[in-house]
């Protein structure tokens, strides 16, 4: 028995889902069943599927806590050219803050509480009970590895295994994206006259009824986008009575309820088209 198989077998007795990694310190390869996901991947990946394919394959999502698999026959040749291992941190119900250099480790002794550690090659593994979605780059020199991830196995490591705090939870949170509306371009009221809809009560009143249709949306979000878009155009669209801001406050409801910036602009300037109206 191989050292990596007899660590992959002691990991698997404690409820940690090893895997064998190659040269590189990446998994092995899908076999040819399973090449460019053809079999459907593993039932634990993100996209589920049928895959029960005996060797060691999808990467993470091999990893598994069954001695009978790990010490398979078709797992042998795998251990055998194995060249470490590794495991699925979000499997055992752990997530691993991966720091890169000095100053990852510096900020993190500085900012999240103390749990266990294990040193790596060029830095440290700070390990934490609980499990998130894994992200890399989430700041310089630090990776979160658990759900959909793997880690190399270093050892145990020491000191005290923590809960995961918020802190690390909130380094996945990105920011919302700032709102960039299509600068609304139309013409101004013909001969000059004052627009009568420039009073705040009757716009605003417009802008915000357009506000709900779309937060209300249950289904059909796309569609009901674009037909805001378009009845608030066709009313206030030849006056020039909209502005950047009234467009953003659209645009803002729309984001919220998952839309694209994308489909937000695309929705906007189909409206423009189709009601002849000219673009930014």
């Amino acid at each position: 028995m191989s050292e990596h198989l007899r660590t992959a077998l002691t990991l698997a007795a404690n409820g940690v889902p090893p895997l064998p990694l190659r040269e590189g310190k990446v998994p092995f390869g899908n076999c040819p069943a399973c090449a460019k996901n053809a079999c459907g991947g593993r039932p634990n990946m993100k996209a589920p599927g049928p895959c029960i394919c005996p060797n060691p394959c999808h990467g993470w999502a091999a990893g598994t806590t069954d001695p009978n698999v790990i010490d398979s026959p078709t797992w042998a040749r795998t251990w055998r050219e194995a060249a470490g291992v590794a495991y699925h941190p979000g499997g055992a119900g752990l997530t691993v803050v991966d720091l890169d250099n000095r100053a990852a480790i510096a900020w993190a002794r500085a900012s999240l509480p103390a749990t266990r550690t294990v040193p790596t090659t060029r830095g440290e593994h700070w390990i934490y009970r609980g499990v998130m979605q894994g992200a890399n780059g989430v700041r310089p020199g630090v990776d979160i590895k658990s759900t959909m991830a793997y880690a190399r196995w270093l050892g145990p490591g020491s000191g005290t295994m923590t809960e995961l705090p918020d802190v690390v939870r909130a380094l996945t949170v990105r920011e919302p994206a700032p709102v960039r509306p299509v600068p609304v371009s139309v013409p101004s009221l013909a001969g000059g006259g004052q627009c009568p809809h420039r009073t705040p009560t009757y716009l605003d009143r417009g802008i915000a009824m357009a506000e709900q249709r779309i937060t209300e949306a249950r289904e059909a979000v796309h569609a009901t986008v674009y037909r805001t878009f378009l009845a608030v155009l066709s009313t206030h669209g030849r006056c020039g009575c909209l502005t950047e801001s009234h467009a953003a406050r659209l645009f803002t409801a729309a984001l919220a309820k998952g839309e694209s910036h994308r489909h937000c602009t695309d929705a906007w300037t189909n409206a423009l088209t189709t009601l002849g109206l000219p673009h930014a």
